[in-house]
């Protein structure tokens, strides 16, 4: 069994954390903040839970396993830095607060290291719904179609500012889809945890 697939309580509150998050952005395309910071709240209380224990020495080996802290350190390290990434994001394309929020809270429960990966994950899958959801709406013979045209005018005209200009335009037609983060990021955060794609190459 891979290290992670134990159920830890940690990773339980992650789960049950970003599932109300993608049931409220799935429904009412919101990721609400009494959803986001009680998370936050509940991974930064935890792992200063157990530095302290750890400092006193009253945690095992099995207790840590349990509860699944990974010390305060990296959990603040976690929230900086997957917020961060995420505001980026939020500065250059088109994700919103919520989605931020979100991403720091999963980098408060698993740390930078997990957390970048799992961020990573909820991208490439976020884009691929995004484009599944683009063809439902337009067609995929549509979505080409349009995509061709643009580009080859582009290139005919030497212009990449014309490519942006057209694509900036569709934008405001039925071209733009806005990425949905929290039910990838529900997917990623089991990827991740449970090392799903260890586990198939095992099998």
């Amino acid at each position: 069994m891979p290290e992670h697939a134990g159920l830890s309580v940690s990773t339980g509150l992650l789960l049950a954390f970003v599932a109300m998050a993608a049931i409220t952005d799935v429904r009412w395309r919101m990721i609400y903040n009494w959803t986001t910071y009680p998370g936050i709240l509940a991974a930064l209380a935890i792992n200063a839970a157990g530095r302290l224990a750890d400092s006193r020495g009253w945690a095992t080996e099995s207790t840590q396993r349990a509860v699944g802290w990974i010390g305060i350190s990296a959990s603040l390290l976690g929230l900086l830095i997957c917020g961060f990434v995420l505001l980026v994001c939020v500065v250059f394309f088109k994700v919103g607060g919520g989605d931020l929020k979100l991403m720091a809270m999963i980098g408060a429960f698993v740390g930078p290291q997990e957390g970048i990966e799992i961020l990573l994950w909820t991208f490439v899958l976020g884009a691929a719904l995004a484009v599944i959801l683009l063809i439902w709406r337009v067609g995929a013979g549509q979505l080409v179609a349009r995509s061709w045209s643009r580009l080859s005018t582009a290139v005919r005209l030497r212009s990449w500012s014309t490519l942006v200009r057209t694509s900036r335009e569709a934008s405001s037609e039925d071209l733009q889809t806005k990425l949905y983060l929290a039910a990838p990021a529900l997917v990623a955060v089991m990827v991740v945890r449970f090392q799903l794609l260890g586990s198939l190459k095992l099998m």
